[in-house]
């Protein structure tokens, strides 16, 4: 792959050619369908290569192309895929290369819908799975069979930020003929790059970071152009989970924007995390980038940066605390997402009932007084005094 600085991926690449739009600085949204050809030559040109040609927006549209090349570029990739979700290119990038009789090795706590789609829909098709804690690659080689087709991580995961040593179990799974699919939505390509670390197929949900503006769900799939084939030749196009032209222009205008967005955004959270660090009513904190964290130094040797996605536990015995604190704060959106401009909090409370015994033993699972937080642009200042009055309600 042609080796690009971060300025131009962001604001020229794929858009070299404008003459061919008029020049026109933002490029245009190829609102159509269906593409016309002069010939059947042409056509049957087309159909040789619905990837790399503008035959039918299903397969490919040259709005969706641009970003493409922006993504796969940020990744260090040859080639990325973009979804109508990070869900559909986590599902796509797993089920490419399984059939009946496989086995697939994921990390434990993942995003809730890779979780089932490996327990549950895979199990559906014969696909046998083990869900084990990553942080140490030596688990994942325990776990490993005869059978073992692919490993999914999740590098941190996106409520208590477990991660897993990248190059190590990348080396193991190709020493034993195992793919790997890192969901690397957390970190974005500008703070980890797992391709180079040796990770086969990188997923994103483009919804967050990567768009910013809590406009658009999509998401990326990304690796090499073997791999991306692959992909496209199988789920991609049978599924038809594509990404819409409006939906990739909004993607690219957002993209431009990224380096700055995390820059504001971790030198805020690194204020929050100090504040809640500090504070009598924080049971605990997670934050990868916090030097207190068990895997900081993995952290830091791992990833170039740090961004506004952390967990802390309430001190309390139920949640009705929590929902009061939850419930008083006025500068933070409740919503199950993150990665936005604006900062928003999910309360893993909202999945149980009210009243909910905060020390109820719940093996394996997520704190039921966790409350996630996503820093967005707004200033620290502004954040930690309302975080601080809705800690007065506890």
């Amino acid at each position: 792959m042609q080796q690009h600085d971060l300025s131009y991926i962001l604001n020229h690449l794929g858009e070299e050619d404008r003459a061919r739009h008029r020049g026109a600085v933002a490029p245009p949204v190829y609102q159509s369908s269906i593409f016309a050809f002069e010939s059947v030559a042409a056509m049957r040109a087309g159909f040789a290569d619905e990837l790399d040609s503008t035959l039918y927006t299903r397969g490919n549209n040259p709005t969706v192309e641009i970003l493409r090349k922006k993504l796969a570029a940020l990744e260090g990739a040859e080639d990325a895929l973009l979804f109508g979700s990070g869900a559909a290119a986590i599902a796509a990038g797993v089920i490419a290369g399984l059939r009946s009789g496989d086995h697939v090795v994921c990390v434990q706590k993942p995003y809730s819908w890779t979780r089932s789609l490996v327990r549950d829909f895979l199990g559906r098709f014969g696909v046998a799975h083990s869900f084990v804690d990553a942080r140490d690659t030596a688990a994942i080689e325990a776990a490993l069979t005869p059978q073992t087709r692919l490993i999914v991580l999740e590098s941190p995961n996106t409520m208590t930020y477990e991660q897993q040593d990248l190059a190590a179990v990348a080396a193991l799974a190709r020493a034993r003929g195992v793919r790997t699919l890192l969901d690397n939505s957390y970190a974005t390509p500008l703070n980890q790059r797992a391709i180079a670390l040796g990770i086969d197929l990188v997923a994103h949900s483009a919804t967050k970071y990567l768009n910013g503006h809590s406009d658009v769900v999509a998401g990326v799939l990304c690796g090499s152009k073997t791999l991306i084939r692959e992909v496209f030749d199988g789920p991609y196009m049978t599924l038809g989970a594509m990404l819409s032209p409006h939906d990739a222009w909004l993607m690219i205008r957002g993209l431009r924007t990224l380096p700055i967005r995390l820059r504001q955004i971790a030198a805020t959270t690194q204020a929050v995390v100090a504040f809640l660090k500090a504070h009598p009513k924080v049971e605990r904190l997670w934050y990868p980038h916090d030097a207190d964290d068990p895997q900081f130094a993995l952290a830091e040797r791992q990833t170039a940066g740090a961004s506004g996605l952390l967990s802390f536990a309430i001190r309390c015995d139920s949640t009705l605390a929590v929902e009061r604190f939850c419930d008083a704060l006025q500068r933070f959106l409740m919503t199950v997402s993150w990665g936005g401009y604006e900062s928003l909090l999910f309360p893993v409370a909202a999945v149980y009932p009210p009243d909910t015994n905060v020390a109820a033993p719940r093996s394996g699972q997520v704190p039921v007084n966790l409350v996630r937080l996503s820093i967005g642009l707004e200033d620290a200042d502004v954040l930690i005094a309302d975080l601080a009055q809705a800690l007065d309600r506890v």
